[in-house]
């Protein structure tokens, strides 16, 4: 085993690797090793996300390539949850009234009932509505690959792009958990948010690109949205001059929502299985669809 951080780390051992385990880095650092290793047959990434290691010389070889595909999935669900009872119980002004030393009741809203849309109906997505439903939610999800009428064990209904428009119409909270891919990329654009209703909210657990972000500041400047909850952005870290940072009707975090204690050693777990498998000549797990880019 050959570790680095660099593409001349490796050396000349690369030519005869079968197998390399990513954890950081990119293209930057995986594209030259991949030129670098001829004999390579399989790709794990410690990240679930693989958008930023689709580069053409690995999208068209032969070389499987797969990810940690569920075990980020509770975690975010979790941070899911926290977004959709932040709002619901306004802990923004319960916070601002106990500083201040106020008493102030209020009437905050119910989340059981409330119609909880998920784009991105995925490992995670699931993981969402399992955790909605159990607050008495009701879910509808749109995924590029439908199921029929009562398929899904927590969503209602899982429906194909189509729905779009009208879920978004319906949706109280609207929790994206998109890969990012040329079908996803500003996929929640002005039109989009425009649909949304005056008290949606909405939670961004996938990737920045996916959300018009200049549309979503205005929407939620003039009240045309009541929040959001974003772990991902356009830019990452986001920049001290992002209008998001002065926003009092938003959550932000740091694209750290997954990195739960332990989840460093379930990814390797993952990957270990996986060594144990390719040894072995078994199918793997995880394995990425390197044409639609998850």
């Amino acid at each position: 085993m050959v570790f680095g951080a660099r593409p001349e780390d490796f050396g000349e051992e690369a030519a005869g690797a079968r197998a390399a385990l990513y954890c950081s880095g990119g293209r930057a650092l995986l594209e030259p090793l991949l030129a670098r290793a001829p004999a390579l047959a399989w790709v794990h990434s410690r990240p679930a996300g693989v958008d930023r290691l689709l580069f053409p010389a690995l999208a068209e070889s032969d070389v499987v390539l797969t990810n940690s595909r569920g075990v980020f999935s509770d975690a975010l669900a979790e941070f899911a949850l926290a977004a959709v009872l932040h709002f619901a119980r306004d802990v923004p002004r319960l916070l601002r009234a106990q500083v201040a030393r106020r008493w102030e009741p209020f009437e905050p809203r119910r989340v059981a009932g409330q119609l909880m849309g998920v784009l991105g109906y995925g490992d995670i997505g699931r993981a969402v509505a399992r955790r909605a439903r159990a607050l008495g939610m009701r879910v509808h999800a749109v995924r590029s690959r439908p199921a029929p009428a009562g398929a899904d064990e927590w969503a209602e209904v899982v429906a194909g792009p189509e729905a779009l428009p009208d879920l978004l119409r319906e949706a109280d909270v609207l929790v994206l958990t998109l890969p990012e891919t040329s079908a996803t990329r500003g996929l929640v654009s002005a039109a989009a948010l425009a649909r949304l209703k005056r008290e949606a909210v909405l939670v961004n657990l996938g990737r920045g690109s996916a959300v018009d972000e200049d549309a979503l500041v205005a929407a939620l400047r003039s009240g045309a949205l009541r929040g959001a909850a974003l772990d991902v952005y356009r830019e990452e870290p986001l920049p001290a001059g992002h209008p998001l940072w002065s926003l009092e009707n938003v959550l932000l975090s740091p694209h750290s929502a997954d990195q739960v204690a332990g989840w460093r050693e379930d990814a390797l777990a993952v990957f270990l299985d996986n060594l144990a498998r390719f040894r072995a000549g078994q199918p793997l797990r995880n394995v990425v669809d390197k044409r639609l880019g998850y």
